[in-house]
């Protein structure tokens, strides 16, 4: 299993299009770091600079500290938003997963899963079951960083709360970096040491999780944090 003392940092990410600056930010993730804001705050686009997946029509400028190369599938996976699209319907998991049957078990255990929900096709599991399938997937190829886009988005409260738990229990086994980008303030206390709260492609506020959250200093960090909480019994 990987190190936990692997550095990752972003000294500066530029993302624009032809007409107007969409992206400008810049951050370190220590451990495990939660990108936090409202639809068209960059949040995605941030993703797919990482990924090397902008649209065409996107330019990016990109400055990283780290000690791996970011490579789609071996340094860097993705745990995508949405479980029931993100596999093929007509194609058992088995066949979806790594040619290496063995190695497919027994990332299947790790996620808690009967190992012969492989021989399954996707739409034989729970919603709750296929994102452990895709976080079996991401895990597979023992990233160094594993990002996390809106993972438990389609998902029940209670099986959200399994989801988060599970990555970070994993984090510890397997020694990943986390960023988990997300509108749902209340998931990074479960899943994140640090913060950062993005405002029309800038981070405007950032911090320990606990910290922003009952502290924030602006007031769209405010508005956001307030409005996440209202139903959760949040006090700031």
């Amino acid at each position: 299993m990987l190190s936990k003392k692997i550095m990752f940092e972003i000294e500066k990410l530029i993302i624009s299009s032809p007409s107007k600056c969409l992206v400008d930010i810049s951050f370190k993730i220590e451990n495990s770091f939660a990108l936090v804001g409202q639809s068209g705050s960059g949040k995605s686009l941030t993703l797919k600079a990482l990924l090397g997946m902008l649209p065409s029509n996107l330019q990016s400028q990109m400055q990283i500290k780290s000690d791996f190369e970011l490579k789609r599938g071996e340094s860097i996976s993705i745990v995508p938003q949405n479980p029931f699209t993100a596999l093929s319907p007509l194609t058992r998991i088995k066949d979806q997963f790594t040619k290496d049957i063995n190695k497919a078990q027994r990332y299947m255990e790790f996620v808690e899963l009967d190992k012969n929900l492989l021989f399954r096709y996707p739409s034989e599991l729970s919603g709750g079951q296929l994102q452990r399938v895709i976080i079996a997937m991401a895990l597979s190829s023992e990233p160094k960083l594993l990002l996390l886009d809106e993972p438990t988005t389609a998902l029940d409260t209670n099986t959200k709360e399994s989801i988060l738990k599970l990555i970070k229990k994993l984090q510890k086994k397997i020694g990943y970096k986390i960023l988990f980008v997300t509108h749902d303030v209340d998931a990074t206390r479960s899943l994140c040491q640090e913060i950062a709260i993005l405002k029309e492609g800038k981070i405007i506020e950032e911090g320990l999780v606990e910290e922003v959250l009952k502290n924030p200093k602006t007031q769209y960090a405010k508005t956001l944090i307030t409005s996440n909480f209202k139903y959760r019994g949040f006090r700031a």
